[in-house]
């Protein structure tokens, strides 16, 4: 991960929610490992998911920008909370007296303060010490996870590693989208005494795909056709997020003409064909010829009332 998220996408802190979505995207269409296998290209894609996921989050995005975490969403060294010193032997709350002077005593009147009467109870009234166990369930951890474009369309599931170590396969809902969370119940922080553990929380990014872009449940994806397919029509195979299908090309089609293919989209949603002409590598004599006897005799404007 680079150290500047903003350099990693080729911006600066100034830029917008808009700007930084485009950046990640004009990335992943050159970057991408599907697209450029050199390793150098797939470290720049690698390091641009990892400055999108973090910037993408307006949350996030003010926490780093104020130095609170870092460029991997990591707290920054100087801030240290209650369940940083848990175990740790300089324990403030394990010793007699922490570094500020207080004695246990004291903190066990801030702990009645923030935990309420429960905590109290549980103590046994005494203020030298806790003589009951305290029970408080686990914190929530958040976390973001890059999913692939076609996992997140049709679901599946994808291998994550949590903090501690331990692997853990994630059930990717079918239709998931971008900036969508997914909760896994008891995976988040352990709890203290008898609490329960938290929850992990994952806001998915989904990566781009060189074919597909995504409009709701709806699929588009740009079809190239040849000159003599446009002109008289004809069945062209087609890609589809459940793999390729023929298509029905109408005689005369024009660059830009969509169609339709129902129910090929998300979750019962549509797939749009935008044709796209593309004329061959070479004209020869024969097209050249060809053409200029035509157009003498059915000459058109295309652009008649576009001005």
């Amino acid at each position: 991960m680079a150290d500047d998220p903003y350099k990693a996408l080729g911006l600066t802190k100034t830029a917008s929610d808009a700007e930084i979505k485009k950046a990640y995207r004009r990335i992943a269409k050159t970057d991408h490992p599907d697209l450029n296998p050199d390793p150098k290209a797939q470290e720049r894609f690698k390091a641009a998911s990892a400055a999108y996921d973090l910037l993408k989050d307006p949350e996030q995005r003010r926490r780093f920008d104020a130095g609170e975490i870092n460029a991997s969403g990591q707290e920054q060294a100087q801030r240290r909370y209650y369940r940083d010193f848990a175990g740790a032997a300089d324990n403030p709350y394990a010793q007699g007296y922490s570094d500020a002077g207080f004695a246990q005593s004291d903190f066990s009147d801030v702990f009645s303060d923030l935990f309420g009467a429960r905590a109290r109870a549980r103590q046994g009234g005494g203020r030298g010490g806790f003589e009951g166990r305290v029970s408080i369930r686990g914190e929530d951890l958040r976390f973001g996870l890059t999913v692939d474009f076609l996992t997140a369309a049709l679901g599946g599931t994808t291998r994550i590693t949590m903090p501690d170590g331990a692997t853990l396969d994630v059930a990717i809902p079918e239709g998931a989208r971008d900036g969508q969370t997914v909760r896994l119940r008891g995976k988040g922080g352990p709890g203290m005494g008898e609490g329960q553990p938290g929850d992990a929380y994952l806001t998915l990014t989904v990566e781009p795909h060189p074919t597909f872009t995504r409009e709701g449940d709806d699929i588009e994806v740009t079809l190239p056709i040849s000159l003599p397919e446009a002109v008289l029509g004809g069945r062209v195979e087609t890609p589809t997020i459940k793999g390729p299908v023929k298509l029905t090309v109408p005689k005369g089609a024009s660059s830009g003409q969509r169609l339709r293919l129902r129910g090929r989209g998300v979750k019962g949603g549509d797939q749009y064909a935008v044709l796209k002409i593309v004329m061959p590598p070479a004209i020869d004599d024969d097209l050249a010829g060809f053409m200029e006897d035509w157009r003498t005799r059915h000459d058109y404007d295309p652009r008649r009332g576009t001005t």
